[in-house]
């Protein structure tokens, strides 16, 4: 039998686009949920207005102290936590905010967390998957990669390769550094928050 090999501190330790864009197609696995990866964000630790780095000095002292593919757990706007994976020790270091899953793994537990039956409504969105995949703040700090990484979590290079192309495109619901192609996706993927080109930019949408 083919054991699925879990993604070393390695895999984090380069570029932050880089690794963006890599793990799509890389499967999630937490606490007896799992998902393929179908969309991701990339922040940048330097000169990104859009990256918590910015502006709160406890995002900086993550990315300063904790090891590459550490998760990065933080609420949003006091609805819903955010899943994100610390890189460092590349050209560019960055947060990496994991967008959408397909589920594979779970899906009843899934169902049951998030309310809703369609499997594509279940992780089509940051706070969606986290609730699906009952990811809370008290799970900020986990070694995803390396050791110390927990018995039943990591992110796994599944057997067979991602069935969709891998887009790049513009972030998600953001006022600063608006522009940057720094959003990749699983182009015709049914499980993305937004389809490919269709993010409306802060005081461009049609009135």
């Amino acid at each position: 039998m083919q054991i699925k090999r879990m993604l070393g501190r390695d895999f984090f330790q380069r570029d932050v686009l880089t690794v963006a864009r890599e793990l799509v197609g890389v499967e999630l696995v937490w606490h007896g949920c799992s998902g393929i990866i179908v969309e991701t964000e990339a922040y940048g630790a330097e000169y990104d207005e859009a990256c918590h780095t910015a502006t709160r000095p406890s995002a900086r002292q993550f990315v300063l102290n904790e090891p590459p593919g550490a998760a990065y757990v933080y609420f949003n706007y006091g609805m819903y936590w955010l899943f994100n994976l610390l890189v460092k020790g590349g050209r560019r270091d960055g947060l990496i905010l994991i967008r959408a899953l397909e589920p594979v793994s779970g899906i009843k537990e899934m169902q049951r967390r998030r309310g809703r039956e369609k499997v594509t409504e279940l992780c089509s969105g940051p706070g969606k998957l986290a609730v699906a995949m009952g990811i809370t703040g008290s799970d900020h700090r986990t070694p995803m990669a390396g050791r110390g990484r927990p018995t039943g979590v990591g992110l796994r290079i599944p057997k067979t390769g991602l069935a969709h192309e891998v887009a790049e495109d513009i972030r998600v619901g953001i006022s600063k550094a608006v522009n940057h192609p720094w959003r990749y996706l699983a182009r015709g993927n049914p499980n993305v928050s937004v389809p490919h080109g269709k993010v409306k930019v802060p005081g461009l949408e049609s009135k």
